[in-house]
């Protein structure tokens, strides 16, 4: 891939103007049409050899368009408060809007590339490296998010040649960085980390173009073209089976009909074991062992199941600067223009504190899947890249706890009239929770189906029956504090 940049092509001044005069307007041209119809984002990927004039290049891209709708998104080594969530966050956390362009330097791609030019790259972390970049590049383009990779090359002489040159003076010598002069030495095994970050991840929905970087003009050109053949690419790009984990076919069980419905608990043992499990729980999550772990709790069920309720029993035993509780709705036009985990990539907690979900993520496999919101592909290829968060939630360092708070349709029914008579409780009821009732099964159906798919060792599901909403209450409380006291 890098043999034609390493050539060092070149194009004159002459040959140059005519086609930066055409470049331009079709850029712009492109950019606006973008706009206009905001089905897509554009991110362009910057990543190469130290010294072959990336940020000049980007800014020249900036001068050719319109900048207020360009995103440069620069990134260093994780600090601060990055080093407490997954290392993908900082990334879902500053996604651009649908018609809009991202230019990111410092990407995902940063570890991937280090690992790769030490003098004995570890292959397993390689493999898994570019594994989670894969399909972490797979879901985004999946969800209307168009990727182009750009990689800046020259060959080893070249590079050193332009060092020379901008040194030379005073007014270019701040475009030369230590880095940029230790290159030179280390040239081929860069080369090799390149191939290799390239060869693991080059893929149709998300392709690295290699960029003669030698000659500023030649660079500039085939940046420019780049982007403008990535603008005017237009539908969903076809994404290989091998990049997208599709939901295996397996035996799904109908664990909400094997609850046991009758399961209650006395008021008096009710209020005295309350008090026990929220003292527990207050210690937990006040122990200095949490200030290196976070807590994130889910909580899914059927309308009128209590989820508020046990809500509230769980907070009453926390410190309220220490959680935030995120109430999920229909998403609006911010999160619409984005893919449908962005909204709940932004609410990850730092460590020390707890996220309370009163409905989650899990709507894509849900209601959305019910109510025919998302097309079948689509929910379907949720199960995986739900698991996938889970998975990067659990590995910095957070527990995940979900809870499935089950209810019969008789004592469902019962809660809906008592709403709608209570001055207190009457606007918990809509025309839409009536309407769900109609839809039980498919509801029921979908719900065991998730919770076949994403019950996994790092994110389990805890199904609590709740036609006892005390018994409901202690269930939750219970599973949090032994989780917490076992993992701190």
């Amino acid at each position: 891939m890098f043999a034609e940049a390493e050539a060092d092509p070149s194009l004159s001044k002459e040959e140059f103007k005519p086609l930066e005069a055409r470049l331009r307007v079709a850029l712009l041209n492109a950019q606006y049409q973008r706009l206009a119809s905001a089905e897509k984002t554009l991110l362009v990927v910057v990543a190469g050899i130290d010294g072959a004039g990336k940020g000049a290049t980007v800014n020249l891209l900036n001068e050719w368009m319109d900048p207020r709708h360009i995103k440069t998104l620069a990134y260093g080594p994780r600090e601060g408060e990055a080093l407490e969530r997954p290392p993908l966050w900082r990334y879902w956390k500053d996604l651009p809007p649908k018609g809009s362009t991202g230019i990111v330097f410092g990407s995902w791609y940063a570890p991937l590339i280090l690992e790769a030019t030490r003098k004995k790259p570890n292959q397993d972390s390689l493999e898994a490296q570019a594994a989670v970049i894969r399909r972490f590049e797979a879901m985004l383009a999946a969800e209307g998010v168009q990727i182009v990779k750009l990689w800046f090359h020259l060959s080893a002489d070249a590079q050193k040649a332009r060092a020379k040159r901008l040194l030379a003076s005073p007014e270019t010598s701040w475009q030369v960085s230590p880095v940029d002069l230790k290159v030179y030495k280390k040239y081929d095994r860069i080369r090799a980390a390149g191939q290799s970050v390239l060869n693991r991840t080059d893929s149709g929905h998300a392709p690295w173009v290699v960029i003669p970087s030698a000659d500023e003009n030649m660079r500039a050109a085939r940046t420019a073209e780049a982007v403008l053949a990535a603008m005017r690419q237009r539908g969903v790009p076809r994404i290989p089976p091998s990049f997208v984990a599709h939901s295996r076919p397996m035996r799904v069980v109908d664990r909400l009909g094997q609850l046991d419905y009758d399961a209650k608990i006395d008021k008096d043992d009710y209020e005295s074991e309350l008090g026990l499990l929220q003292g527990r729980l207050a210690r937990a999550a006040r122990s200095r062992k949490f200030l290196d772990r976070s807590l994130v709790l889910v909580f899914e069920g059927q309308d009128a199941a209590g989820k508020g309720g046990a809500i509230r029993r769980v907070t009453h035993a926390l410190d309220a600067r220490q959680f935030d509780i995120t109430p999920v709705a229909a998403p609006n036009s911010e999160a619409l223009a984005r893919p449908y985990l962005w909204r709940f990539w932004r609410q990850v907690p730092r460590h020390g504190r707890i996220a309370i979900f009163d409905r989650s993520w899990y709507g894509r496999v849900l209601v959305e899947r019910v109510e025919k919101l998302a097309a079948p592909a689509n929910w379907r290829r949720a199960y995986a890249e739900i698991n996938d968060f889970e998975e990067q939630l659990a590995a910095s360092g957070a527990l995940v706890l979900k809870f499935w708070l089950a209810v019969t349709a008789d004592v469902q029914l019962e809660r809906f009239k008592e709403r709608e008579k209570s001055p207190f409780k009457n606007f918990k009821i809509t025309d839409e929770d009536w309407r769900n009732r109609d839809k039980w099964k498919d509801y029921a159906a979908a719900a065991n189906e998730m919770l076949t798919r994403t019950d996994v060792a790092h994110a389990p599901w805890h199904l609590v029956s709740a036609n006892d909403k005390r018994y409901a209450r202690l269930q939750v409380l219970r599973h949090i504090v032994e989780a917490m006291e076992d993992q701190l």
